[in-house]
């Protein structure tokens, strides 16, 4: 499937704004399955200083510095994105959880002890046994671990109401694991707390969700946004598989990845420091769009 993806980002200030520095994550990732051949960052007011570099996980960051009184920042990213359907894998040919869980422990350098720095707590991601007590009845002793995490994501699925205005992007996430409400990004770090605290490996995945409207209507424009799912280590023989909570599925084609960290706080799609902002008001609006051929 073939995507053309316009993300736009507008800051609007209400005083003056003298000195801005900020940091983006918006360009779809190379993958076996994906690939970008284009992308384009236009950015307003043109910026003094524009550097990129791939991060800590491998995720294209651009960093850029705008000076100059302004008080509106426009950032438009441009992508076209071809994502192939993902090879299917029988869960219960994965290997227990036990046995990914162990591998990731070895006194050695592996595949798996790499993998296994993402069993740890993150900045906004704890764990703990109250999510080990929420994930256990999803992987009983020796169970496949991909069924598990299948089990676990139609659990959370199934137990969280989505409710935009539940929760905000400080919410902690022992909080959203007692309403059980919230957003992807909520679900998303949930399953992770409760995929970590069994000693899983598991990141999160930040990207976009080609969206279908109801039949007989048209697709709104700037409807589409921001989505953010997991992946969680499944042994060297399988590698990472992702998994969306929110809807309940195992992401193939319809999903962009776009970047990938410990939680959210690593994949920010833009964030910065500004000077003499005061007040200031942020419009997002992201458009996936289908090519028909």
């Amino acid at each position: 499937m073939r995507y053309s993806i316009i993300h736009r980002t507008t800051y609007s200030y209400e005083s003056l704004v003298t000195v801005g520095h900020y940091t983006t994550r918006l360009e779809p990732r190379a993958l076996a399955c994906q690939e970008c051949p284009w992308h384009e960052l236009t950015i307003r007011p043109e910026p003094v200083q524009r550097s990129e570099r791939a991060d800590y996980f491998g995720n294209t960051t651009v960093y850029f510095e705008i000076e100059g009184a302004h008080q509106k920042l426009e950032v438009i990213a441009r992508s076209l994105v071809e994502v192939e359907p993902i090879e299917s894998i029988d869960p219960a040919t994965t290997p227990p959880w036990e046995t990914v869980r162990d591998s990731c422990r070895a006194d050695r350098f592996t595949p798996s002890t790499h993998a296994g720095e993402l069993t740890f707590a993150s900045t906004l991601i704890p764990t703990g046994q109250i999510f080990a007590d929420y994930a256990l009845p999803s992987f009983p002793a020796k169970r496949p671990i991909l069924e598990g995490v299948c089990d676990l994501n139609r659990r959370v699925n199934e137990d969280f109401i989505f409710d935009p205005k539940a929760t905000d992007y400080t919410t902690p996430v022992t909080e959203v694991l007692k309403k059980r409400r919230g957003v992807c990004q909520d679900f998303a770090q949930v399953m992770i707390a409760c995929l970590r605290s069994l000693g899983l490996p598991a990141r999160y995945v930040s990207g976009y969700l080609e969206t279908m409207p109801p039949p007989g209507t048209v697709k709104l424009i700037g409807a589409d946004a921001s989505h953010a799912w997991v992946s969680v280590f499944c042994g060297e023989a399988c590698g990472w598989m992702d998994a969306d909570p929110t809807n309940n599925i195992l992401p193939s084609d319809r999903h962009i990845t776009v970047a990938w960290g410990r939680d959210f706080s690593d994949v920010s799609p833009m964030r910065g420091v500004t000077i003499g902002a005061g007040e200031q008001r942020l419009q997002v609006a992201v458009d996936v769009i289908p090519d028909p051929d």
